[in-house]
């Protein structure tokens, strides 16, 4: 959550010194708007920063989660391009300040994370393993 937050802190920085008009605004004749109007600047994409900031975080820890959340990161950054709301170049821009911020995070705290995460599984993981040999075979 730091590294979204730092990273829609970034883009408002470069959002406002650019004032890109949303593609609905600028080509409002060939734009066929599926989603609701916002007055904020097009560039950079705000949905994009933060959902590759998850995913990025995420990803430095387990690839498994972090893959998965990096595929959802992209099914919403060409959503805001299929929607209407953002150029391209607006989501990739939002992606590479989510992805930075990301890793402007994980990195001075991965290892008391790592500290965090390991003493947290030796209480849950013993929990978790009672709880799935009570599941069926199929659920397992």
């Amino acid at each position: 959550m730091t590294a979204a937050a730092i990273a829609l802190l970034a883009n408002q920085a470069l959002a406002h010194p650019c004032e890109r008009p949303r593609p609905f605004a600028a080509h409002a004749d060939a734009v066929h708007l599926l989603a609701a109007r916002t007055a904020d600047p097009s560039f950079p994409s705000d949905h994009a920063a933060a959902a590759f900031a998850i995913a990025v975080a995420v990803f430095a820890f387990s690839r498994r989660a972090g893959g998965a959340l990096l595929a959802v990161a992209v099914l919403i950054a060409v959503s805001r391009v299929a929607l209407g709301v953002h150029y391209p170049v607006d989501v990739l821009a939002g992606a590479a300040v989510g992805a930075v911020s990301a890793l402007l995070v994980v990195r001075p705290c991965a290892p008391r994370t790592t500290r965090i995460v390991v003493a947290v599984s030796r209480v849950s993981d013993p929990a978790v393993a009672r709880v799935r040999r009570l599941l069926p075979a199929p659920l397992r």
